[in-house]
């Protein structure tokens, strides 16, 4: 058993305040860049181009997480207070929104300049799924997204939720963000393969790894299934779709076949 007193403060001066859980987004959106930058030359983008595209994924992520978490955890709030959605200080940000949000943002920011998107969202998910597996650590020293309960030697306390024992769930999520990493990082390293194939790995493979971790978030139930597992089923399905639709997966088959 672990009591979970972490500061989720790493530094506080007067009013100012850093937190581990935006450090991660700082770093997130760096990494985007960095990767950008790193690809430019391939991806056909200058430097003021990817300026403007950081600016609509990180508008496009906060309307969309924003969006999704009132609408699926806290819908009441569209009536009682419709700006508590631009107050993203006090948290509440959803995955499935924040995708969402950045696939539109970009994917109309692209079109504008004549760019396939797919080859853009190959390198974005790499390092958004890094970003993922430090801020799932992130929710844990926060003591939010909190695990069922459980009698298991390493189930967590949260002082501040409880004092019932329960499954480390950020953890768990976390370590399934770093195998599906791999997963996507062995796409990566396939010679020739179809621009999209990263991507829709992620999507698809996010959404299996969300549904099997997420029996063990404290989440309302609705016949069994958490709101977050059922987005998962509807988004698996459709990166699979998307994934068919593009011959993604039958042109891996075919290099596969070639090798052999």
């Amino acid at each position: 058993m672990f009591i979970n007193t972490l500061d989720p403060t790493l530094l506080k001066i007067g009013i100012f305040e850093i937190r581990w859980y935006g450090l991660v987004y700082i770093f997130g959106f760096l990494l985007v860049y960095w990767m950008l930058c790193r690809k430019r030359n391939e991806l056909k983008i200058n430097s003021q181009q990817i300026d403007n595209m950081i600016l609509a994924i990180f508008i496009g992520l906060l309307v969309g997480a924003r969006i999704f978490h009132f609408l699926f955890s806290e819908p009441s709030i569209f009536l009682k207070d419709p700006l508590e959605i631009l107050k993203i200080w006090h948290g509440g940000m959803s995955f499935f929104g924040a995708l969402i949000g950045i696939f539109v943002a970009s994917y109309y920011y692209l079109k504008k300049l004549n760019l396939d998107w797919k080859k853009f969202a190959d390198v974005i998910v790499i390092a958004g799924t890094i970003a993922l597996i430090l801020g799932r650590i992130a929710n844990f020293i926060n003591g939010e997204l909190i695990g069922t309960a459980s009698n298991l030697p390493w189930c967590v306390i949260f002082p501040n939720i409880d004092d019932i024992c329960r499954h480390p769930y950020q953890i768990y999520a976390s370590l399934s963000h770093l195998l599906l990493l791999g997963c996507l990082l062995l796409v990566n390293r396939i010679k020739n393969r179809k621009d999209g194939a990263i991507f829709f790995t992620f999507v698809i493979g996010y959404s299996i790894l969300r549904f099997l971790t997420d029996f063990f978030r404290d989440d309302p139930r609705f016949f069994g299934l958490t709101v977050w597992q059922y987005l998962s089923i509807i988004t698996a399905f459709f990166g699979y779709w998307f994934a068919s639709k593009h011959k993604i997966y039958k042109h891996l088959k075919k290099i596969n076949n070639v090798k052999k």
